[in-house]
């Protein structure tokens, strides 16, 4: 069980390191951000800390492949776009 008086400090962790996760297997992506990368990006930051969360971490790479897979090549081809940049 989860319960300490701690419980936000110990999910602010959870998503902190989700995020970099995400990041570092998908690229970059606003996490407060509204396009559809940055929604994608989100979403699996929530559903990876769901899953540290109730200590499942070693299932979420299978079960989230095609997410993690779709996110990496939208990112990949929005930096390859020519006005990527501006």
């Amino acid at each position: 069980m989860h319960i300490t008086h701690n419980e936000d400090s110990n999910l602010k962790q959870l998503l902190s390191f989700s995020i970099t996760k995400i990041k570092s297997s998908c690229g970059e992506f606003d996490i407060y951000g509204e396009k559809d990368i940055d929604l994608m990006g989100k979403e699996l930051v929530f559903e990876r800390t769901r899953y540290a969360y109730n200590d499942a971490l070693e299932y979420f790479d299978d079960n989230f492949l095609s997410q993690i897979t779709s996110l990496g090549l939208s990112i990949a081809l929005k930096e390859g776009e020519p006005d990527a940049a501006v």
